[in-house]
Parts: C-alpha cells; structure tokens; sequence
C-alpha cells in the first residue's frame, strides 16, 4: 500500500514540475514560435550574417576618396641652434581604375552574403526541427508515464486478486509472488519513465525557452509531397544548403578572377594641403600615380593558383551537397514511410492483445488460465500500447523531417504568424556604406537599436 501512494505522488510530482502551465494547452504551433522568437542560435547568426553585409560596404567604401589628416612635431638639433617645427596636412587620394578588380572583390562579397543568408536559413530549420522533436518527445514522456502509471495500478488490481485466490487455495505462492516481481518491475519502468519526462521537459525548456505547458499532440499532418521524387525536386530547388554552396561556388570564380588581375596596373589620383608652422603659405600639390608589380616571386602565381584550387573545391562541394540532400530527402520518406506502416500493425496489435487479454482475465477468473497467463497478456498490451505512442511520435517528428529535408521548414513556410526577420532590411542599409552622421546613418542607428535587445 505504501509503495503504491509513493507511486501515485512521485508521478504527480514530476508531473507538476515538468509542466507548470497547465490552464491552457499549447499546440505545436506555439511550440515553434516560442522557438523562433527565443533561439540565441539564431539571434548569433544573424549577427554574423550582418558582419558579412558589412563586409560589402567597407568594399564600397575603398572605391570613393580617402580623406585623411595629420600633424606632425619634429625637434632639430646641432652644435650650432635648435629649432622645432609643426607641420600639418591634409591628403585626399582616390582609386581611379583597376581594371574591374575592386568591382569584382565586391561581387564575390555580395555572392557570401547570399550564401550567409543561406546558412541562417539552414540553422532556422534546425532550430525548428529541434523544437518539433523536443515537443513530440515529451509528449511521448507524458504518455508513458500516464501508460506507466495505469500499468502499475492494473497489476496491483491483480497482485489482489492473486492474493485472494491463494487465500482461497485457488492458486499456489509462485503464481503470487510471480504478480509481485511484475508489479516491481512495473514500478522501475514508471521510475525510468518520470526520469525521461523530466530530461524530456528540460529539452523542451532549452529549446524553447520556456518550461513546457499542457503541450498537445497535433491532430494532423502537414503536408506533404506523394512521393520522393517529387521531394528530391523541391529541395534541389530550395534547401538552403544546396543554395548556399552554389552562391559559395559564384564567390569563388569571382575570387579566382580578382587574383587574376593582380599582375594589372591601378591609378589612383591624389591631393594635398600642408602648412609648417601655421604661419607660411599653404603648399598645394595634385598626383597621379600609377602602380603595378613587376615581380612577385611568384607570390601572386601562387595565389592565382590558390584561387582556382579553391574554386574546384567549392565546385566539387556543390556535387556533394547534391547527393547530400537527395539523401536526406529519401531517407527522411523512408522513415515517414516505416512509421506509418508500423502505425497501421500496431493499431491491430493492440486491437488484438486488447480481446486476448480480457479472455485470458476471464479465462483465470474460471480457474482456466494462471496468473502468469494474465500477467503475460497484459503485457502484450502494454507494449502493442507503448510501440503505437512512439509510432505516432515519430511519425510527427519524420514528416517534419522530411519537410526540413526539402528546405520548407522555416517561419514563413510553416505561416507561424510571427515577425520573421529580413536579413535585407539591415543589408539595403549598409551596402552603400552610408557615414554615420546622415539620413541613412540614422536609420540604421535606429535599426541597430532594436536589434539590441533581440
């Protein structure tokens, strides 16, 4: 008796401190947005996509006049006098032409924005996807404990009865101590169940940000192509790493030709203004200077070359990415596919076990059948019960899988119905390298500012 209401509380308590919310239920929908709204993942990779926006601009930047100032004191000295000056200048210089390279350098830059962009595409998926399994899977903890716990007081209800039949003589001590065993055993499985609840909960709460409520398994499935050619075909058009790579690749034959413009000449014009002393004339001079390696040592060969080993790399990665996600693609159907068969034998699993075991209880209230008999059976349905859970589980979490698998699990696919972020909001920006103090400045100040608390 006593183990018994020890049971009852240690199953009421994990369940109240792994799900304190417990007035309104929250979907699978909420799930995901609490997700979204709260992943420092994200939060650190759109950092550093804006890092590569500004990238961009700095290479916009070194295509306009270079202003720049300064003051020099210098003290002179000999056997004769001393004497000590000031001189102070300003300078101007201005990249005129080379050749399209610095236009090319901002090319290449622009192709890794977009690929950036794509790996924050790829790292919202995970983000969601992990939320999905941390969602489903603790509803499959919450089952099983509930499952769990219904098995413990079942077995108890016969330990009762076996007791009462070998009072009566009907039974012997083995079939007893038979329903004993069982019931420990029973009572260990809930045990391990309440400790997967728990690790369950605070999966959910590190994914999600929250500590889970009254969390509810979704009456339907989304939706999902017929087949998985039809798969393969929309995630070689939108998996964010398969795009990822093929901007990656543009990058790439972008920087090979930069390299390969370095033995070209550049022009650049110059201008200035200095003064010693602050009290002679102002010396003005105007420059045109034009600049180009003569000998490297083989330096610039060696990086030309570097270039192109990259490039081929990348090319062959684009190939590999391919055959990745095809992958991906057939073994998540494959998996959906699996689940769902093993729903279907399952259902008529426990259809079955479910008529044995009420004619094997009958059958032992007439003495035909022995307590391991009745024990046996319950089992039987037991587990036909637990592998149907998991099957639905998985079935969830596979067609989520499968849809990350074609690269349509994110915010906006899923129409979640929160704010998502737009990574060219901060790059249109940035990418004409506004100065601080003006109009564009200002907004982006203002963008910057509530980012800071994201």
């Amino acid at each position: 008796m006593f183990g018994r209401k020890f049971t009852e509380f240690s199953c009421a308590a994990i369940l109240i401190l792994a799900t304190p919310n417990l007035t309104a239920a929250e979907s699978l929908r909420d799930s995901l947005r609490n997700a979204y709204q709260n992943s420092g993942l994200l939060v650190q990779n759109r950092a550093l996509l804006r890092a590569a926006d500004e990238k961009v601009a700095g290479a916009v930047a070194a295509l306009r006049p270079v202003i720049s100032w300064s003051s020099k004191f210098s003290h002179s000295y000999n056997d004769v006098a001393n004497s000590d000056s000031v001189t102070t200048s300003l300078n101007a210089k201005w990249l005129l032409y080379d050749f399209g390279s610095s236009d090319l350098q901002t090319d290449a830059l622009e192709k890794t924005v977009l690929a950036t962009r794509e790996s924050l595409v790829s790292i919202e998926q995970n983000v969601l996807l992990r939320a999905v399994t941390a969602h489903m899977n603790y509803r499959r903890s919450v089952e099983f404990v509930s499952l769990r716990s219904a098995n413990v007081e079942l077995i108890e209800q016969e330990l009762r009865a076996a007791q009462d039949r070998f009072e009566v003589g009907e039974v012997t001590r083995t079939d007893v101590a038979l329903a004993e065993a069982r019931l420990a055993s029973a009572r260990a499985a809930l045990a391990g169940a309440q400790g997967d609840l728990a690790k369950a909960a605070a999966e959910y709460h590190a994914v999600v940000g929250r500590k889970p409520g009254d969390l509810v398994t979704p009456s339907s499935l989304p939706k999902l192509p017929k087949d998985a050619s039809a798969a393969i075909a929309t995630a070689r058009a939108h998996h964010p790493n398969l795009k990822r790579v093929q901007y990656e690749v543009a990058a790439a034959e972008l920087a090979l030709k930069v390299a390969q413009q370095a033995y070209r000449p550049k022009f650049e014009a110059g201008a200035g203004l200095s003064n010693v002393d602050l009290d002679s004339s102002l010396t003005r001079n105007l420059s045109l200077t034009v600049s180009g390696p003569v000998y490297s040592s083989g330096a610039i060969a060696s990086a030309s070359r570097a270039a192109m080993a990259q490039r081929d790399a990348k090319r062959a990665g684009l190939h590999v990415a391919g055959l990745e996600v095809e992958q991906e693609v057939r073994n998540a159907f494959v998996v959906l596919e699996v689940a769902r068969a093993k729903g279907t034998a399952t259902d008529r699993q426990i259809e079955a076990a479910s008529v044995a075991f009420r004619g094997v209880r009958e059958e032992a209230s007439l003495g035909a059948r022995t307590t391991l008999d009745v024990l046996n059976a319950e089992q039987e349905l037991l587990d036909a019960r637990v592998s149907r859970i998991s099957t639905r589980i998985d079935e969830q979490i596979a067609s989520y899988s499968l849809l990350a698998a074609m690269g349509k699990l994110t915010a906006t696919e899923l129409d979640l119905g929160v704010k998502t972020y737009d990574p060219a909001e901060y790059y249109n920006l940035v990418k004409s390298a506004p100065r601080a103090k003006s109009k564009q400045g200002a907004a982006l100040d203002r963008v910057l500012q509530g980012l800071a608390g994201n």
